[in-house]
């Protein structure tokens, strides 16, 4: 500081040296080098001696002085005080020592004292100008008056806000005595970022560790300035991000067949920076409980996972009643793994696990979804590359019906493949390439194990039967020719092998009047192998005789056939025989590996002509806005569509194969539109079995039947959002914090589902999504007397609106046709309250009606903090 006051008082007197003699011994006495004392020694060395020269200057460091300077600006004026040593600095002050950074309407620095002061002014309405801001590492605030010191970095302010994380604290007198620790006095904690806030925590003091925690005296809530009286006799508030250890609160519910409970009590321990443990359990007053113990790990860069065990012991109300009460124990294992693709290149280790007791679904209360979920999926997988051209997987996995309560475990199963490798191919290339090097093999081989067993009569016994094997092995050859003009030509052949373990034989049992099968295990193999030629080419059209005021410049066809020739011996049909099915004497084709779990080959010999005929649709449109030359937009009209079969001519009958039909679409850029069907071109019996008959023979009009089909059409329609919020950055990246797993994003996916109320996004005023599916086939009945047709149709609809700038409402449901009715109605109200909101859920229809009411804080921090009131119904 001592240096700053020297250079402004030269400053001051820099005028008036005109004035007086120059005195040129002014600064000998503080520059001019001494002799030494010491006399130097001659050199008598040829090398030269090196000597160094020290400066006798010793200046004296004032004991005011700083170890740094002291920066300091102000838009209005400065005015320094000689006799006191103080600089007063006016509007839009500011002052920089280190990492500290001040600024106000008004500083004063004072060098004796070593202490900065800074206030505001107030204007000619009484507003507050110019309020002091305080930043100093990671200390942010604002006061009413700062007093800071230099020296030992300790300060006090008065009417103090600062932010940490989502929490605002106010102090009415603070007490700065470390970089990060901080002392107040009548103090409030808040997430509400109104200088009046909607609701605070008070305390008459406080202790305040800057980013890490804050911890209270005596503290009670209070509500627009309202104090409840509620007192706690201590508060502890967390402010540092990441993982923290501690209690789970639960929530209050009452629901028709379980009681009431407490849902969700629990515990979170942090054990070490890679592993943290979760227990969490639901208790009900008629007796049943739930218990989910929920360990996650990971490393950065290498693995993440998680595992999820539960364990259910239902007690509910019963509505036969032959008892008061029906009891069932179920439990469920999920588990997630996923390994990062960089830790070990080439390799890859995934694990998505999700099984159990088939009815553990059914009795979760809390989780609405999950109640339809009637099938569970189970895949764990490792792979293995080699420079792009090994590849090796093995995987094990399960699926299981809650319905049948059939399971089938997967257990090996695996496949490696050799990419196409070109064996006549040259090392180096030397100009172009014969068409003989372009001959291309391949490699593919697969082989599943298999056991199948109800979980209602498991033994050992019946997994020694159901157990199956199989492999199959294919080898595909290729040879890319030269191009004849706009035609390219690729012909193909594909050898396959398939190794089954049992062979089924079904025969009719005249007494039973039915049939029988007999299964002989022991090692059988089954081969095919198929030559083709395809011919492949693009037909271009443009339309664009439109007018000169139409919108429509231009309407684009593309049009790309495929056509190929055949040839597949007949090596299977040694595995095929005719067996009666019925009284009447009707016979039906089987072979010996239906039911296998690669199936069969088909029989007979097929040599003839595949055709494929894929089209699609675009037109450009003269922007209505834009006048300008470069104002046309392409929009597609038709995505694809086609038409695909085939004919053989050294069939017996049936010589014409199915044709397949697809359409899909992006109308006006916003409705997704797909459909497809089967279409036989043969007439049926009266039982619905094919004859060697053409639809269109005889004189009938027809193309064929529509054996099977689906259509499926969805959209989504949402209004322009009020205001453009900017995304701010992921505070989990920012953080440095792992992102969640799969599991946990089903579980925060299903919160959402389940409480869209709290969700609520009132910046996109309405938005509407729609759903629509079709789908139907024709299959065999069981008892083989013919064909029945089944359909399955069902809509899926969800949306929302503002019905004024703070209330919202939603609702979510899904309609099935085959039953005629809503399988699920899920509707919310949501009411904007600043920095709280209200949410209110209902589901009138679906296996668990409930209805929930819900007031809590938006902040993340105080979710916790909410006031619930959950009613749950079960219905069979």
């Amino acid at each position: 500081m001592s240096g700053l006051f020297a250079l402004v008082l030269c400053l001051v007197t820099l005028l008036g040296f005109a004035n007086y003699p120059e005195n040129k011994n002014f600064y000998k006495s503080l520059t001019v080098l001494q002799t030494d004392t010491v006399p130097l020694q001659p050199n008598k060395d040829t090398v030269p001696v090196q000597v160094q020269k020290v400066d006798t200057l010793n200046v004296k460091v004032s004991a005011d002085s700083l170890d740094a300077p002291v920066r300091y600006s102000a838009s209005d004026s400065m005015v320094l005080e000689v006799p006191t040593k103080k600089i007063t600095l006016y509007n839009k002050a500011t002052t920089k020592y280190k990492d500290l950074d001040m600024s106000a309407y008004k500083i004063e620095l004072d060098q004796p004292t070593q202490l900065v002061v800074a206030t505001y002014t107030t204007d000619s309405l009484g507003q507050q100008q110019g309020k002091p801001h305080f930043v100093q590492g990671e200390s942010n605030m604002d006061a009413d008056s700062i007093i800071y010191n230099f020296k030992t970095q300790k300060g006090i302010t008065k009417s103090t806000y600062t932010q940490q994380g989502e929490m605002f604290v106010y102090g009415e007198r603070i007490k700065k005595v470390s970089v990060n620790d901080f002392y107040a006095q009548y103090g409030r904690f808040t997430t509400c970022n109104l200088d009046t806030p909607h609701f605070s925590f008070r305390t008459k003091k406080l202790k305040l560790v800057n980013k890490k925690v804050a911890v209270t005296g005596p503290i009670h809530p209070e509500f627009e300035g309202v104090p409840v009286p509620i007192y706690l006799p201590f508060g502890f508030f967390p402010l540092s991000s990441g993982r923290h250890s501690g209690i789970l609160p639960p929530q209050f519910t009452a629901n028709e067949q379980f009681g009431l409970g407490l849902e969700g009590l629990g515990y979170y321990k942090v054990l070490n920076d890679y592993f943290d443990l979760m227990i969490r359990g639901d208790i009900y007053s008629y007796g049943g409980y739930r218990a989910v113990l929920t360990p996650t790990y990971r490393k950065r860069y290498r693995y993440q996972g998680q595992l999820n065990l539960a364990y259910q012991s239902t007690r509910i109300l019963s509505n036969s009643g032959k008892a008061d009460f029906e009891t069932n124990k179920s439990f469920n294992i999920r588990w997630n793994h996923s390994a990062d693709s960089k830790a070990r290149p080439g390799t890859t280790f995934q694990a998505s696990v999700n099984a159990g007791s088939t009815q553990y679904n059914q009795f979760v209360g809390v989780n609405p979804n999950i109640n339809f979920t009637n099938q569970l999926y189970s895949s764990i997988y490792y792979t293995k590359n080699w420079d792009n051209r090994f590849n090796l997987t093995l995987n094990a996995g399960h699926d299981q019906n809650s319905r049948t309560r059939l399971i089938n475990i997967r257990l090996p199963e695996g496949s490696f493949t050799v990419n196409n490798f070109y064996p006549l191919q040259k090392k180096e290339f030397v100009g172009e390439p014969k068409w003989y090097e372009k001959l291309g093999i391949g490699l593919n081989s697969q082989f599943r194990n298999q056991v199948s067993f109800y979980d209602s009569a498991f033994s050992f016994s019946q997994l020694i039967d159901t157990l199956q094997w199989g492999a199959q092995h294919t080898v595909p050859i290729t040879l890319a020719l030269p191009a004849l003009g706009p035609v390219q030509i690729s012909p193909g052949m594909s050898y396959n092998e398939r190794w089954y373990a049992q062979q089924f034989v079904r025969s009719w049992n005249p007494t039973k009047e039915g049939l029988d099968t007999s299964i002989t295990k022991g090692f059988f193999t089954a081969r095919d192998v198929a030559f083709s030629i395809a011919l492949n080419t693009a037909i271009f059209g443009k339309f664009e005789n439109f007018g000169k005021n139409s919108r429509i410049r231009a309407i684009r066809h593309v049009i790309r056939p495929s056509v190929s020739a055949n040839y597949k011996p007949d090596l299977n049909g040694k595995d095929h025989y005719t067996t009666q099915i019925d009284t009447l004497g009707n016979k039906f084709r089987f072979s010996k590996y239906d039911g296998s779990l690669y199936g069969a080959f088909s029989e007979g010999t097929f040599g003839g002509m595949s055709f494929t005929l894929d089209n699609n649709l675009e037109m450009k449109v003269r922007d209505k806005k834009d006048t300008s030359a470069e104002a046309i937009k392409k929009v597609r009209l038709i995505d694809g569509f086609g038409i695909s079969g085939s004919y053989n001519f050294l069939a017996d009958s049936f010589k014409l194969s199915t044709f397949n039909v697809y359409l899909r679409s992006t109308l006006f850029e916003k409705v997704n539109f797909t459909a497809s069907a089967n279409i036989d071109p043969y007439k049926t019996d009266s039982r619905g079995f094919r004859i060697d008959e053409y639809a269109w023979s005889g004189g009938n009009f027809s193309l064929g039947r529509i054996t099977s089909g689906n259509i499926a059409v969805s959209t989504s329609f949402r209004s322009k959002e009020k205001k453009k919020v900017e995304k701010a950055q992921d505070d989990l990246v920012k953080s440095g914090a792992l992102p969640m797993t799969m599991d946990e994003q089903q579980a925060q996916l299903n919160y959402i589902r389940n409480n869209p109320a709290e969700f609520a996004d009132f910046n996109i005023p309405w938005s509407l999504n729609v759903s629509f599916s079709l789908s139907f086939f024709s299959r065999l009945k069981n008892d083989y007397s013919g064909y029945q047709t089944e359909l399955n149709s069902s809509i899926n609809l969800s949306g929302d609106f503002n019905l004024t700038p703070k209330w919202k409402m939603g609702a979510n449901t899904f309609y099935d046709f085959r039953s005629t009715s809503i399988q699920q109605l899920t509707m919310f109200l949501s009411r904007e309250l600043h920095c709280w909101q209200l949410g209110i859920n209902i589901t009138p229809v679906g296996l668990y009606r409930s209805f929930n009411i819900t007031i809590n804080p938006k902040s993340g921090l105080l979710r916790d903090l909410r006031v619930n009131r959950s009613r749950y119904f079960y219905t069979q």
